[in-house]
Protein backbone atom coordinates (compact mmCIF):
# COMPACT_ATOMS: atom_id res chain seq x y z
CA UNK A 1 0.00 0.00 0.00
CA UNK A 2 1.68 3.21 -1.32
CA UNK A 3 1.94 6.07 1.25
CA UNK A 4 1.21 9.94 1.16
CA UNK A 5 5.03 10.35 0.29
CA UNK A 6 4.93 7.90 -2.80
CA UNK A 7 2.65 10.42 -4.40
CA UNK A 8 4.40 12.00 -6.97
CA UNK A 9 1.52 13.79 -9.05
CA UNK A 10 -0.98 15.69 -6.21
CA UNK A 11 -1.62 18.95 -8.77
CA UNK A 12 0.06 20.57 -6.32
CA UNK A 13 -1.79 20.40 -3.26
CA UNK A 14 1.39 18.92 -1.40
CA UNK A 15 -0.51 16.27 0.37
CA UNK A 16 2.52 14.66 1.89
CA UNK A 17 3.41 18.06 3.32
CA UNK A 18 0.31 18.59 4.71
CA UNK A 19 0.74 15.51 6.46
CA UNK A 20 3.76 15.96 7.68
CA UNK A 21 3.01 19.40 9.11
CA UNK A 22 -0.18 17.71 11.25
CA UNK A 23 2.62 15.15 12.43
CA UNK A 24 4.79 17.69 13.42
CA UNK A 25 2.31 20.00 15.22
CA UNK A 26 0.71 16.52 17.11
CA UNK A 27 4.29 15.56 18.37
CA UNK A 28 4.89 19.43 19.63
CA UNK A 29 1.80 20.17 21.25
CA UNK A 30 1.96 16.76 23.17
CA UNK A 31 5.50 17.18 23.66
CA UNK A 32 4.79 18.31 27.21
CA UNK A 33 2.36 15.46 28.02
CA UNK A 34 4.43 12.54 30.47
CA UNK A 35 1.42 9.95 30.01
CA UNK A 36 -1.38 9.77 27.35
CA UNK A 37 -4.08 7.24 29.09
CA UNK A 38 -7.02 5.82 26.39
CA UNK A 39 -10.24 5.33 28.56
CA UNK A 40 -12.39 2.61 26.68
CA UNK A 41 -15.32 0.44 27.19
CA UNK A 42 -16.15 -1.02 23.90
CA UNK A 43 -19.74 -1.43 25.48
CA UNK A 44 -21.85 1.82 25.68
CA UNK A 45 -23.70 2.82 29.02
CA UNK A 46 -21.31 1.98 31.36
CA UNK A 47 -20.00 4.71 33.08
CA UNK A 48 -17.01 5.26 31.02
CA UNK A 49 -17.19 9.28 29.96
CA UNK A 50 -18.02 9.92 33.90
CA UNK A 51 -15.16 7.82 35.19
CA UNK A 52 -12.47 9.70 33.25
CA UNK A 53 -13.84 12.78 34.56
CA UNK A 54 -13.68 11.65 37.87
CA UNK A 55 -9.96 10.29 37.43
CA UNK A 56 -8.55 13.20 35.83
CA UNK A 57 -10.78 15.23 38.52
CA UNK A 58 -9.03 13.65 41.45
CA UNK A 59 -5.79 13.43 40.36
CA UNK A 60 -6.41 17.39 39.82
CA UNK A 61 -7.16 17.53 43.21
CA UNK A 62 -4.29 15.61 44.31
CA UNK A 63 -1.75 18.57 42.56
CA UNK A 64 -1.25 16.70 39.09
CA UNK A 65 -1.78 18.51 36.16
CA UNK A 66 -4.13 16.82 33.67
CA UNK A 67 -6.68 17.04 30.64
CA UNK A 68 -9.31 15.50 28.58
CA UNK A 69 -9.54 14.79 24.97
CA UNK A 70 -13.36 14.03 25.03
CA UNK A 71 -13.31 11.69 21.77
CA UNK A 72 -16.63 10.37 21.94
CA UNK A 73 -17.52 12.86 18.84
CA UNK A 74 -21.16 12.08 18.28
CA UNK A 75 -21.76 11.27 22.43
CA UNK A 76 -19.82 13.99 23.99
CA UNK A 77 -20.53 14.70 26.98
CA UNK A 78 -17.30 15.79 28.98
CA UNK A 79 -18.31 19.22 28.81
CA UNK A 80 -21.04 19.00 30.93
CA UNK A 81 -19.48 16.69 33.51
CA UNK A 82 -16.64 19.35 34.08
CA UNK A 83 -18.79 22.14 33.81
CA UNK A 84 -16.27 24.29 31.86
CA UNK A 85 -16.97 27.40 30.01
CA UNK A 86 -17.42 27.01 26.21
CA UNK A 87 -14.76 29.02 25.82
CA UNK A 88 -11.68 28.63 22.99
CA UNK A 89 -9.18 31.35 23.40
CA UNK A 90 -6.14 31.32 20.45
CA UNK A 91 -2.52 30.49 21.44
CA UNK A 92 -0.36 31.34 18.76
CA UNK A 93 0.92 28.89 16.43
CA UNK A 94 0.25 26.35 19.10
CA UNK A 95 -3.59 26.33 18.87
CA UNK A 96 -6.40 26.83 21.07
CA UNK A 97 -6.26 26.58 25.00
CA UNK A 98 -8.79 24.17 26.53
CA UNK A 99 -10.71 25.76 28.84
CA UNK A 100 -10.29 24.64 32.75
CA UNK A 101 -12.87 23.19 34.88
CA UNK A 102 -13.09 23.73 38.69
CA UNK A 103 -10.30 21.69 39.68
CA UNK A 104 -8.30 22.83 36.72
CA UNK A 105 -8.77 19.92 34.21
CA UNK A 106 -7.79 21.14 30.59
CA UNK A 107 -10.33 19.99 28.45
CA UNK A 108 -10.96 19.79 24.75
CA UNK A 109 -13.97 18.27 23.14
CA UNK A 110 -16.48 18.80 19.94
CA UNK A 111 -18.93 19.93 22.27
CA UNK A 112 -16.98 23.27 22.63
CA UNK A 113 -17.72 24.05 18.96
CA UNK A 114 -21.08 23.98 19.01
CA UNK A 115 -24.01 25.26 20.78
CA UNK A 116 -24.85 23.82 23.76
CA UNK A 117 -27.10 20.57 22.86
CA UNK A 118 -26.53 20.54 19.55
CA UNK A 119 -25.45 17.12 17.50
CA UNK A 120 -22.82 16.71 15.15
CA UNK A 121 -23.76 16.80 11.36
CA UNK A 122 -20.80 16.46 9.10
CA UNK A 123 -21.21 18.93 5.94
CA UNK A 124 -21.57 16.65 2.65
CA UNK A 125 -23.30 17.10 -0.74
CA UNK A 126 -25.04 14.17 -0.10
CA UNK A 127 -25.87 12.37 3.48
CA UNK A 128 -27.05 8.87 1.23
CA UNK A 129 -23.76 7.00 1.73
CA UNK A 130 -22.05 9.36 4.52
CA UNK A 131 -21.38 5.99 6.13
CA UNK A 132 -18.99 5.49 3.86
CA UNK A 133 -16.37 8.46 5.05
CA UNK A 134 -18.11 9.22 8.19
CA UNK A 135 -15.77 7.03 10.59
CA UNK A 136 -12.71 8.93 8.92
CA UNK A 137 -14.36 12.19 9.48
CA UNK A 138 -14.31 11.03 13.59
CA UNK A 139 -10.62 10.11 13.79
CA UNK A 140 -9.54 12.93 11.67
CA UNK A 141 -11.57 15.52 14.37
CA UNK A 142 -9.83 13.55 17.64
CA UNK A 143 -6.25 14.16 15.31
CA UNK A 144 -7.25 17.60 15.05
CA UNK A 145 -8.36 18.13 18.76
CA UNK A 146 -5.05 16.71 19.97
CA UNK A 147 -2.71 18.13 17.26
CA UNK A 148 -4.64 21.88 17.73
CA UNK A 149 -4.67 22.37 21.30
CA UNK A 150 -2.27 23.99 23.60
CA UNK A 151 -1.56 21.13 26.36
CA UNK A 152 1.03 22.88 28.02
CA UNK A 153 2.90 20.67 30.73
CA UNK A 154 0.33 17.89 31.64
CA UNK A 155 0.76 14.67 33.87
CA UNK A 156 -2.07 12.81 32.25
CA UNK A 157 -4.15 13.32 29.58
CA UNK A 158 -6.62 11.13 29.38
CA UNK A 159 -8.55 10.37 25.97
CA UNK A 160 -12.24 9.47 26.35
CA UNK A 161 -12.88 7.19 23.80
CA UNK A 162 -16.40 6.51 22.18
CA UNK A 163 -18.20 3.12 22.56
CA UNK A 164 -16.87 0.34 19.81
CA UNK A 165 -14.05 -2.48 19.82
CA UNK A 166 -11.73 -0.63 16.92
CA UNK A 167 -11.45 2.73 18.89
CA UNK A 168 -8.26 2.32 20.63
CA UNK A 169 -6.56 0.90 17.93
CA UNK A 170 -7.69 3.99 15.62
CA UNK A 171 -6.01 5.72 18.42
CA UNK A 172 -3.36 4.24 18.20
CA UNK A 173 -2.66 4.76 14.43
CA UNK A 174 -2.79 8.63 15.41
CA UNK A 175 -0.40 8.86 18.11
CA UNK A 176 1.88 5.35 19.19
CA UNK A 177 2.82 6.50 23.17
CA UNK A 178 0.04 5.85 24.33
CA UNK A 179 1.30 4.97 28.25
CA UNK A 180 -2.09 2.48 28.82
CA UNK A 181 -5.17 1.74 28.51
CA UNK A 182 -8.37 2.03 31.40
CA UNK A 183 -11.03 -0.38 30.34
CA UNK A 184 -14.57 0.35 32.78
CA UNK A 185 -17.11 -2.59 32.43
CA UNK A 186 -20.56 -3.44 34.77
CA UNK A 187 -20.21 -6.78 35.87
CA UNK A 188 -23.35 -7.51 33.24
CA UNK A 189 -22.44 -11.07 31.84
CA UNK A 190 -23.30 -8.77 28.27
CA UNK A 191 -21.22 -5.88 28.99
CA UNK A 192 -18.18 -8.30 29.49
CA UNK A 193 -19.14 -9.94 26.12
CA UNK A 194 -18.34 -6.64 24.55
CA UNK A 195 -15.28 -5.37 26.73
CA UNK A 196 -13.24 -8.46 26.34
CA UNK A 197 -13.02 -8.00 22.14
CA UNK A 198 -12.11 -4.63 22.96
CA UNK A 199 -9.52 -5.79 25.30
CA UNK A 200 -8.47 -8.17 23.10
CA UNK A 201 -7.64 -5.62 19.98
CA UNK A 202 -6.51 -3.22 22.71
CA UNK A 203 -3.88 -6.23 23.57
CA UNK A 204 -2.61 -6.44 20.33
CA UNK A 205 -1.77 -2.11 19.52
CA UNK A 206 -0.38 -1.83 23.25
CA UNK A 207 1.79 -4.84 23.14
CA UNK A 208 2.80 -5.29 27.25
CA UNK A 209 2.22 -1.86 28.00
CA UNK A 210 -1.03 -2.18 30.83
CA UNK A 211 -4.37 -2.13 30.98
CA UNK A 212 -6.46 -1.64 33.70
CA UNK A 213 -9.58 -2.15 34.32
CA UNK A 214 -12.34 -0.97 36.54
CA UNK A 215 -15.64 -2.46 38.17
CA UNK A 216 -18.25 0.57 37.93
CA UNK A 217 -21.64 0.44 39.40
CA UNK A 218 -21.55 -3.12 40.81
CA UNK A 219 -23.00 -2.51 44.30
CA UNK A 220 -25.02 -0.02 45.71
CA UNK A 221 -24.17 1.32 50.00
CA UNK A 222 -27.49 1.94 52.04
CA UNK A 223 -27.07 5.89 53.77
CA UNK A 224 -29.17 4.16 56.49
CA UNK A 225 -27.54 1.39 57.73
CA UNK A 226 -24.10 1.05 55.62
CA UNK A 227 -24.97 -2.59 54.16
CA UNK A 228 -23.41 -3.18 50.39
CA UNK A 229 -26.13 -4.62 47.98
CA UNK A 230 -24.75 -5.98 44.80
CA UNK A 231 -26.89 -4.57 41.66
CA UNK A 232 -25.81 -7.79 39.46
CA UNK A 233 -25.84 -11.68 39.89
CA UNK A 234 -22.39 -11.73 38.86
CA UNK A 235 -19.23 -13.16 40.23
CA UNK A 236 -17.67 -10.10 39.38
CA UNK A 237 -15.30 -9.27 36.37
CA UNK A 238 -13.45 -11.55 34.45
CA UNK A 239 -11.31 -10.00 31.79
CA UNK A 240 -7.73 -11.60 30.91
CA UNK A 241 -5.14 -9.83 30.13
CA UNK A 242 -6.01 -6.60 32.28
CA UNK A 243 -4.83 -5.43 35.79
CA UNK A 244 -7.70 -4.69 38.28
CA UNK A 245 -7.52 -1.24 39.91
CA UNK A 246 -10.69 -1.54 41.59
CA UNK A 247 -14.35 -0.84 41.64
CA UNK A 248 -16.18 2.19 42.13
CA UNK A 249 -20.39 1.95 43.59
CA UNK A 250 -23.40 3.30 42.00
CA UNK A 251 -23.99 6.61 44.32
CA UNK A 252 -27.25 8.42 42.80
CA UNK A 253 -26.32 12.16 44.39
CA UNK A 254 -22.80 11.17 43.17
CA UNK A 255 -23.92 10.41 39.90
CA UNK A 256 -26.29 14.28 40.41
CA UNK A 257 -23.96 16.31 41.01
CA UNK A 258 -21.46 15.37 37.93
CA UNK A 259 -24.25 15.55 35.92
CA UNK A 260 -24.21 19.35 37.22
CA UNK A 261 -20.75 19.81 36.45
CA UNK A 262 -19.43 19.39 39.62
CA UNK A 263 -17.62 16.30 39.67
CA UNK A 264 -14.59 18.15 42.34
CA UNK A 265 -18.13 18.78 44.90
CA UNK A 266 -19.39 14.94 44.17
CA UNK A 267 -15.11 13.92 45.00
CA UNK A 268 -14.61 15.98 47.78
CA UNK A 269 -17.37 14.78 49.81
CA UNK A 270 -15.46 11.67 50.29
CA UNK A 271 -18.52 9.07 49.70
CA UNK A 272 -18.16 5.62 48.84
CA UNK A 273 -18.25 6.30 45.40
CA UNK A 274 -15.82 9.06 45.44
CA UNK A 275 -13.41 6.49 48.07
CA UNK A 276 -14.10 4.07 45.25
CA UNK A 277 -12.84 6.63 42.59
CA UNK A 278 -9.56 7.86 45.26
CA UNK A 279 -8.59 3.98 45.38
CA UNK A 280 -8.72 3.43 41.18
CA UNK A 281 -6.67 6.50 41.07
CA UNK A 282 -4.20 4.81 43.52
CA UNK A 283 -3.76 1.99 41.70
CA UNK A 284 -3.71 3.63 38.21
CA UNK A 285 -0.73 5.89 39.38
CA UNK A 286 1.01 2.67 40.43
CA UNK A 287 0.59 1.34 37.29
CA UNK A 288 1.61 4.50 35.33
CA UNK A 289 4.96 4.80 37.32
CA UNK A 290 5.60 0.34 35.88
CA UNK A 291 5.50 2.61 32.51
CA UNK A 292 7.78 5.89 32.81
CA UNK A 293 9.01 7.90 35.34
CA UNK A 294 7.04 8.23 38.46
CA UNK A 295 4.26 10.88 38.53
CA UNK A 296 4.89 13.15 41.43
CA UNK A 297 1.98 12.56 43.72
Amino acid sequence: MKSYHDITHDGGSDVAGQVSDRDRKLAENLAGVRHLVAVMSGKGGVGKSAMTVNLATEMAMRGLRTGIVDADINGASVVRMTGVRRTLPVSGELGVRPPLSDAGVRVMSIDLFLPDGMPVKWAAPSQEHAYTWRGMAEVNAVREMLADTDWGELDVLFVDLPPGTDKLPNLHDIIARVSAAVVVSIPSPASQYVVRKSVKLAREALADRPIGLVENMASFECSECGHVHALYTSDGLDMPGTVSLGEVPFDPDFGALLDAGHAHRALSDRGPAARGVSSVVDHLLTLLESVDQPVVR
